[in-house]
C-alpha cells in the first residue's frame, strides 16, 4: 500500500502551489485585467471602437477571452506528448520546471505592454496560461506517488492552501506598489507583472529541490514517446469507460469545470465592466476571493470526510448555479463583495476535492502521469468551451447574459454528479 512521503517533500510538493498560484490571482484574476481594461477600454481613443486583431475588430474583454481559450487548447493538445516524454525521460519535475520557466518569463514580459503593444501583451498573457497550466498536469500527477488515498484529500488541500496564501501575499505587495506610486498608475500595475515572474520561478526551486524522479527500472519500455502519449489516453479511456463510477464523475467534471473555470476568469472583467470598480476595489475583491478560499479548501475536504466527496460536490455546484444567478442581477458594490466571499468559498472547495476525487476514483497504477493527462485534457477542453461560450454571448449581447449562460454548464454537471453518486451505491 502507497505511504505519504516525508514532511519535506509533502511542503516542497505544496509550495509549488505557492509559487505559481500569483499567475492565476495577480496575473488572470486582477492585476492584468485592470491594466487590459485601461489600456484597451472604450476612453482610450485608439480603441473607442474595440480592439483590432487579425483582420477584425472585437470587444476588448472578448478577445481576451478568445486569446486565453487558445491557449488553453493548446495545453490540451499537448499535454498528452508531453506526458509521454516525461514518463519515458522518467522525470516529469524537468519538464514541470520548463513550463514554470515559460509562464514565469511571460509574466515578466508583460512589462512590456501597452497602447503600442496590445498583440504583444495577448502573446504573454497566452503563454503565461500555456506555462501556468503546462506545469500543472506535472505537478497534479505527483500527488498519487507522494500521498496515501487517506491523505490525498488532505494534502491537496494543503496544495491549494499554501497557493492562496502565497498568491494573496504578492497581491498585497501589488497593492502597496498601486496606492504608494501614484504618479503614474500604470507603473505599478507593469512592476507587479515583473514580480510576479521572479516570485514565480524563485519559490518554485523549493518544489525542484523536494520532489524525487522516477526510478529506471519504471522507465523501460517506452518507445515512440511522441505518439506515445494519445495512446496512453486511448488506454486510459478503454479503462475509463469500463468503471462507470469514473466515467460518470468525468462527465461532471467536464460539464462543471466549463462554468467554474470561467467564472475564475472573467469574475474581476464582470466588476470593471458592469460596476466600474476602480482598481484598489478590484484588488481587495480578489483578496477576498482568495481568503476565503484557504477556509473552502480546508472546510471542504473536513466535510468530505463526514459525507463523502461526490455529496459535497453536489453542494457546491449548486453554490455556483446561485452564484450566476445573483450575478447576472448584481447593481452595487456591496452585492459584489459579498458574491465574491461566495465565489472564493466554493472555488476552493471545488478545485481541491475534484482533484482529490479524481485521485481516489482512479485505479491503481504506477502510471500517473497519463491518467492526470486525461484529467488535464479534459478540464482544459472544458475551459475552452466555457470561455468561448462566454466570449461569444459577450460579444453579440452583454456580460451579463454571459454570466447567465454559465448556469447551464452547471446544470449538466449536477445532473452528472446525482448520476455518479446513484452509480457509486449500486457498486457496492
Amino acid at each position: 500500500m502507497m505511504q505519504t512521503a516525508g514532511k519535506k517533500v509533502i511542503n516542497g510538493w505544496a509550495m509549488y502551489d505557492w509559487a505559481n498560484s500569483v499567475y492565476n490571482l495577480v496575473i488572470t484574476t486582477t492585476f492584468f485585467p485592470a491594466y487590459y481594461a485601461a489600456v484597451t477600454g472604450p476612453e482610450n481613443e485608439l480603441f473607442k471602437n474595440g480592439v483590432t486583431f487579425m483582420g477584425r475588430t472585437f470587444k476588448n474583454t472578448e478577445l481576451k477571452d478568445y486569446v486565453l481559450a487558445t491557449g488553453f487548447l493548446v495545453i490540451a493538445a499537448l499535454s498528452p506528448i508531453l506526458s509521454s516524454i516525461a514518463d519515458y525521460k522518467g522525470n516529469k519535475k524537468n519538464f514541470m520546471r520548463f513550463f514554470c520557466y515559460i509562464g514565469a518569463a511571460s509574466c515578466s514580459l508583460m512589462y512590456f505592454f501597452d497602447g503600442n503593444h496590445v498583440t504583444l501583451g495577448l502573446m504573454c498573457f497566452m503563454f503565461a496560461g500555456i506555462g501556468f497550466y503546462g506545469s500543472q498536469v506535472f505537478y497534479n500527477s505527483y500527488l498519487p506517488d507522494i500521498a496515501s488515498e487517506d491523505d490525498m484529500d488532505r494534502i491537496s488541500a494543503r496544495g491549494f492552501s499554501f497557493g492562496y496564501i502565497g498568491s494573496v501575499l504578492m497581491q498585497m505587495i501589488g497593492f502597496a506598489l498601486v496606492i504608494t506610486m501614484t504618479a503614474d498608475k500604470a507603473l505599478p500595475l507593469k512592476l507587479t507583472f515583473l514580480l510576479v515572474g521572479i516570485w514565480w520561478v524563485s519559490f518554485a526551486q523549493i518544489t525542484f529541490r523536494a520532489l524525487p524522479i522516477s526510478s529506471k527500472k519504471e522507465r523501460d519500455g517506452k518507445t515512440h514517446v511522441l505518439a506515445n502519449g494519445f495512446k496512453e489516453l486511448k488506454l486510459v479511456w478503454d479503462q475509463v469507460v469500463h468503471m462507470p463510477v469514473l466515467k460518470r464523475y468525468l462527465m461532471a467534471f467536464f460539464f462543471y469545470s466549463m462554468g467554474v473555470q470561467t467564472v475564475m476568469l472573467v469574475a474581476i472583467d464582470f466588476g470593471i465592466k458592469e460596476l466600474k470598480l476602480a482598481n484598489d476595489k478590484l484588488i481587495i475583491t480578489a483578496v477576498i476571493i482568495q481568503l476565503v478560499a484557504i477556509l473552502g479548501a480546508i472546510g471542504m475536504s473536513k466535510l468530505s470526510a463526514k459525507s463523502g466527496n461526490i455529496k459535497v460536490l453536489l453542494f457546491t455546484v449548486l453554490l455556483w448555479i446561485a452564484v450566476c444567478i445573483a450575478g447576472y442581477f448584481v447593481q452595487t458594490e456591496m452585492h459584489f463583495y459579498i458574491l465574491a466571499s461566495l465565489v472564493g468559498l466554493v472555488m476552493g472547495g471545488t478545485q481541491s476535492l475534484s482533484r482529490s476525487t479524481y485521485s481516489k476514483l482512479m485505479p491503481e497504477t504506477k502510471d500517473t502521469a497519463s491518467f492526470f493527462s486525461f484529467y488535464d485534457v479534459t478540464e482544459k477542453l472544458a475551459i475552452v468551451i466555457g470561455l468561448f461560450t462566454f466570449g461569444f454571448i459577450e460579444g453579440i449581447s452583454t456580460i451579463r447574459q454571459s454570466i447567465l449562460s454559465l448556469v447551464v454548464f452547471f446544470a449538466l454537471g449536477f445532473v452528472a454528479l446525482l448520476l455518479t453518486s446513484a452509480k457509486q451505491k449500486t457498486a457496492k
